[in-house]
C-alpha cells in the first residue's frame, strides 16, 4: 500500500496566559480533558514522561472501547513557547499513522495565540488523513471550550 501524507495548520486565540496554556497542552491529565474530538471519545493515560526524549502512552477511542494506542515522543519542549512531538496511532498491534506535531505559543497578557502544525503519514490509506485532521479540529474545539471555562473568573459569595 502506498504511503499517504498530508500537512495542515490550525490556529486559535485562547484566553489563558502562555504559561497556563503550556500546562494544559503538555500535562497528560489535562490532555485527557480536551484531546478527544467529541464527548464519545476517550483519551486515557497509561504512562507519561514529559521531557525531551520522553514517551507517553495513551489509550484512545470510543468511551466504551478505547482500542487505539497512542504513543507520543517529545523532541522539543521550550516551556510556554513551543513543543514538538510525534504521535503514532496503533490499532491491533500495527501502526496506522505517525504525525509530527508542532505547537507554537505566542502569549500576550492573559491570552495566547496557538498555532498547531501537523504533518501526518498514513500507513492505512488516504481516508485516514481526513479523519486525523477532523480529530485534531475537534480536539482544538474542545481545547477552546475548556480554556474558556478555565479563563472565566470565579465568583465568590459574601
Amino acid at each position: 500500500m502506498p504511503l499517504d501524507t498530508k500537512s495542515f495548520d490550525l490556529h486559535r486565540t485562547l484566553p489563558l496566559s502562555a504559561e497556563r496554556l503550556w500546562h494544559v497542552l503538555t500535562d497528560a491529565k489535562e490532555r485527557e480533558k480536551w484531546s478527544g474530538p467529541d464527548a464519545t471519545t476517550l483519551l486515557e493515560t497509561d504512562t507519561a514522561d514529559l521531557r525531551v526524549g520522553g514517551q507517553d502512552r495513551h489509550r484512545f477511542g470510543p468511551v466504551d472501547a478505547p482500542e487505539f494506542l497512542v504513543e507520543t515522543r517529545w523532541y522539543d519542549l521550550t516551556e510556554a513557547e513551543r513543543a514538538v512531538f510525534t504521535e503514532t496511532l496503533i490499532f491491533g498491534g500495527e501502526a496506522v499513522s505517525t504525525s509530527l506535531v508542532t505547537y507554537v505559543l505566542d502569549g500576550k497578557d492573559n491570552q495566547t495565540e496557538l498555532g498547531i502544525t501537523v504533518a501526518v503519514s498514513s500507513f492505512s490509506g488516504p481516508e485516514a488523513l481526513n479523519e486525523i485532521k477532523q480529530g485534531w479540529a475537534g480536539g482544538l474545539d474542545n481545547l477552546t471550550a475548556y480554556t474558556q471555562a478555565l479563563g472565566q473568573p470565579t465568583c465568590s459569595t459574601l
